[in-house]
């Protein structure tokens, strides 16, 4: 009989994640065309007016690329474009074992149906994963993290258009050739399951050019579920030793109550939530997504020879854990939505904070699936104080981080084959969410501003120095009480 181990494997990942779209900047140098990240979130009257970038018509993307005086914080990031060696020197003095980060669709395709791909966006690649790997790092690469092609979406309407499955596999193809035996480690998209949230930044459908937009998203997402079986496919016949992954937004709903109806509503919820790794770890569509098609008249065209292709499964799972949310009948009813937990604790903008929930939801997925897990993404915003003498005191990050590990430690004590732990982000970037520099989450302080003013210099936090001795002992007990 197997024993349990004591501890985090030798071999185990403790990494650090970002995104292109968020860190890089240098939107339009290179050659790089326009992403959906670039245009998706902006302030049009300096922080006041703030664009999110949930779901765009086709006259809001107008607006956004005309208008001169609208403030794009991705646009500009952290210039880790021209500052990635010295970024990755820091990392790798914190201990990270492991470096993720995305590589940006429109630097390598600006149009994303271009015939050939930029060798100019594919040099600087070869630079920085090759930094990576100098610095002693595993790259861990995600190939679609909202940024594609911005010319995809108006001119295709995105993943709602068959096309863009051939435009995704020429784009992979390049990727899996050019950096063979240099990054075995592939994420094939960003948190696939946040389709509610995400319809424009990760589908690239204007609102408008559908009548039914929440089944067009279902539409869309087929199209990339397909798209990521046949990467998977292309991935092990050009490597065999490519791991290919699948990436959710973690966290399971808990339900509001213990009335079966509620119980039942948050069960369907968060099988919904699994849709996609279902099919691509199980190369199937589960019975569950036909019956919730059904039920809410979504009329998804399948081709005949989709079964076959949806055969071709990942190898791991992937996901980001930030917090838990609750589910009741009418939740569920109400498009599929789950809400806050008022029970927990919150940061200043209003994600819970539920350690506990990270072991909960590592048995989940593993006792679904039986394959290796990464945790690539979990970490949390705060506010952070640059004081007079150049210092930065962060306690409540290590207090978070610390909870957080222990409860990871507990689920690696539960059998779980967890391979890696990726905080997000190790050095500070424009949020996703809310586009601003003020949440922060890394163990670097950039200073800059949420309008792109500042030094930009680096400056270490204390949770720099608590979170490299952390990995020097491996996570040892002793750093987590």
């Amino acid at each position: 009989m197997r024993k349990a181990t004591d501890n985090f494997p030798k071999d185990f990942l403790w990494g650090g994640a970002i995104a292109a779209n968020q860190a890089e900047g240098a939107f339009d140098v290179g050659g790089k065309g326009l992403c959906l990240a670039d245009i998706g979130q902006y302030y049009s009257q300096k922080p006041l007016d703030k664009k999110a970038n949930l779901e765009m018509s086709s006259e809001e993307i107008r607006e956004a690329l005309e208008n001169k005086e609208a403030i794009f914080p991705k646009r500009w990031g952290i210039d880790f474009y021209h500052t990635y060696d010295s970024d990755l020197e820091l990392l790798a003095r914190l201990g990270l074992k492991s470096f993720r980060t995305s590589i940006n669709w429109a630097r390598i395709f600006p149009n994303g149906d271009d015939e050939t791909p930029s060798q100019e966006g594919l040099l600087y690649y070869d630079n920085l994963i090759d930094s990576i790997i100098a610095h002693g790092m595993v790259p861990m690469i995600t190939i679609s993290h909202y940024e594609m092609p911005l010319h995809l979406s108006l001119a295709y309407n995105g993943w709602l258009s068959r096309k863009t499955i051939s435009f995704f596999l020429n784009y992979c193809r390049v990727l899996f050739r050019r950096y063979r035996k240099k990054v075995r480690h592939w994420i094939l998209s960003n948190q696939m399951n946040l389709i509610t949230q995400e319809s424009f930044n990760h589908l690239g459908i204007p609102s408008d050019r559908t009548e039914n937009l929440e089944e067009a998203k279902y539409q869309a997402l087929h199209h990339e579920l397909l798209a990521c079986a046949l990467a998977a496919q292309l991935g092990h016949s050009i490597d065999s030793e490519n791991q290919i992954g699948v990436m959710l937004s973690g966290g399971p709903a808990y339900a509001a109550t213990c009335v079966p109806e509620d119980v039942m509503a948050t069960m369907r919820h968060n099988q919904m939530e699994l849709f996609c790794s279902d099919v691509l770890l199980r190369g199937r569509y589960p019975g569950y997504a036909l019956r919730f098609f059904e039920e809410n008249h979504f009329h998804i065209s399948f081709d005949p020879e989709d079964e076959k292709i949806l055969a071709n499964r990942a190898d791991f799972l992937a996901f980001s854990y930030y917090y838990t949310r609750i589910c009741d009948k009418e939740s569920f009813e109400n498009h599929n939505r789950a809400y806050r937990n008022p029970s927990l604790p919150a940061n200043p903008w209003g994600w819970s904070i539920d350690p506990v929930g990270l072991r909960f939801t590592l048995n989940y997925y593993y006792d679904r699936y039986q394959c290796p897990i990464y945790v690539v993404e979990n970490g949390i915003g705060y506010f952070d104080k640059l004081e007079e003498d150049g210092t930065i005191h962060d306690p409540y990050r290590v207090d978070y981080l610390k909870q957080h590990i222990s409860q990871l430690r507990e689920a690696v004590l539960d059998g779980v084959d967890v391979r890696g732990y990726y905080v997000w982000a190790p050095i500070d970037i424009v949020s996703c969410s809310s586009s601003e520099m003020s949440k922060r989450y890394g163990f670097i302080y950039v200073e800059q501003d949420d309008l792109g003013q500042g030094s930009r210099r680096r400056i270490l936090k204390d949770s720099y120095f608590w979170f490299r001795r952390l990995i020097s002992a491996n996570g040892s007990e002793e750093f987590l009480i």
